[in-house]
């Protein structure tokens, strides 16, 4: 009773009954339309994944079009003010539900591209046809991320459908190119950073800390990404008269590949390092309190051993500090059989996951006068810029990251726990910056989804339990004073 009188506290309690009891009729009220509509949920998202929407492929053009408007016409449907920006690539699908005076603004990212397929042959379903086993739904894009985005829009589609008015204004901002760096937001967010004002982004991109247990993300680290070309000999040689006189791109490739990164997991570029900051010891402590198995880890991926940085656990190898890994290797011969050539050029696709503070130009240049002062003569080395983008971390104490708790704690029946998150949204910090806001990562994926591999899936029970944490999202992020 501090600071009221006895009468002031008496209305302040009336008032606070008076709101608990609107909440519980309006989620009573939500909950039994969201399970009524269970199926044409589904369905919806069954609509989506079943458009080829991968951003990689140029001769895709038509789907991506395709899911930009089947996406703005789940808008229109529910009478949002809806529009398609135009760029120099895929649109973007905006959104906006009505101005709601004196509360928060919420910007809902997501993207409806997706990773390509290949290798086809291993999946057990077609990619684009979704498939419903053991409690998953397998497709390509289910969890990364039509199905997740998906969760927001139909929450705020029900809160319309049952005629019940939102407690904040809701925008929605959904891309085309995220799987491919952004570029599109990247050049048009100067243009339409006035449109997207907001207090808060909500991103669901992401996993839960594990099965039945989910997370709220409030650090995603960087991505520098990078293509490297080893350019030997004008043509392919043969390698039994030419051999041992000329360099091998390959093998020159190999060496400096390997020579980037020290078998205990520190990688060489000049200043790499000198931007991190280490973990404070009650942070670090936080992790270790989460009872992370690393040999139960290494039996889910198949793998016998783990390994990285010298000095640091799993977590914060995954999470807080950064890597490098190299993603495919480039020329030569492929084909059946053998051909004995010495190639004219080898390549390879790498990338830096990095955290806040690391910048991806600064990254560029390092690894540059890296390879200059390690590349061997006969060959010459082409560094390709792909895209990048920088970490991010939030305050894991703000007052949205409390409603956030709330709202997923109600839709899961199992309080999150906060986590960071190894993988990278590069257009993120951009936004975060552009905005000048705070910005939830609430991720309801599981780290064995398989995002970017065969036979990508996401829990059907996940789905729905996102549907119903979002719809009660939008009130714990209102401010009640």
């Amino acid at each position: 009773m501090i600071g009221y009188s006895v009468p002031e506290f008496q209305s302040f309690l009336k008032k606070a009954f008076v709101f608990l009891g609107t909440c519980m009729s309006k989620f009573a009220q939500l909950d039994a339309y969201l399970v009524e509509h269970q199926d044409a949920h589904l369905e919806k998202l069954f609509e989506l994944l079943r458009i080829p929407s991968v951003s990689a492929d140029s001769t895709k053009k038509s789907e991506m079009d395709r899911a930009a408007a089947w996406v703005a016409d789940q808008f229109r449907s529910a009478g949002l003010k809806t529009e398609l920006i135009a760029g120099q690539g895929p649109a973007l699908v905006y959104a906006e539900t009505e101005r709601v005076e004196g509360q928060p603004v919420v910007l809902v990212y997501g993207h409806y591209d997706v990773q390509p397929a290949d290798p086809l042959e291993l999946w057990n379903t077609p990619p684009f046809e979704p498939a419903v086993r053991d409690g998953n739904i397998y497709a390509r894009g289910s969890t990364d991320d039509k199905g997740q985005m998906l969760t927001h829009v139909l929450s705020v589609l029900a809160w319309k459908n049952c005629g019940m008015k939102l407690p904040v204004q809701i925008k929605f901002l959904i891309e085309g190119q995220e799987e491919q760096g952004s570029e599109v937001l990247e050049a048009k967010l100067p243009e339409i950073a006035k449109k997207l004002a907001c207090d808060v982004i909500v991103i669901s991109d992401s996993s839960q800390y594990a099965k039945g247990q989910p997370a709220i993300t409030y650090g995603l680290r960087g991505i520098a990404y990078f293509e490297l070309r080893v350019h030997g000999p004008k043509m392919d040689l043969h390698s039994g008269s030419f051999g041992g006189a000329v360099t091998n791109p390959g093998l020159a490739l190999a060496r400096i590949l390997t020579e980037i990164k020290t078998p205990d997991g520190r990688i060489q570029l000049p200043g790499f390092y000198d931007p991190v900051v280490e973990l404070e010891a009650s942070e670090r402590a936080m992790w270790d309190s989460m009872g992370f198995c690393d040999t139960k880890f290494a039996e889910a991926l198949g793998v016998d051993a783990l390994s990285g940085e010298t000095g640091y656990s799993t977590l914060e190898r995954r999470w807080a500090r950064p890597t490098f890994d190299v993603h495919g290797l480039l020329g030569g011969y492929q084909g059946e059989g053998g051909k004995t050539v010495i190639p004219s050029w080898n390549g390879a696709k790498i990338s830096f996951r990095l955290v806040p503070n690391q910048d991806p130009a600064t990254v560029g240049k390092q690894l540059r006068e890296f390879i200059a002062a390690h590349t061997p003569a006969g060959v010459r080395v082409e560094v390709i810029d792909l895209h990048g983008g920088r970490g991010v971390v939030v305050d894991p104490n703000s007052k949205f990251m409390k409603g956030a708790v709330r709202a997923v704690e109600e839709g899961f029946g199992v309080k999150p726990v906060l986590i960071r998150e190894g993988g990278s949204i590069p257009i993120v910090a951009q936004m975060v910056d552009a905005l000048g806001c705070d910005v939830l990562l609430i991720g309801w994926g599981l780290d064995d989804d398989g995002a970017h591999s065969p036979n990508e899936k996401f829990c059907l029970n996940d789905f729905y339990r996102g549907i119903r944490s979002s719809s009660r999202l939008w009130e714990h992020l209102a401010d009640r004073g």
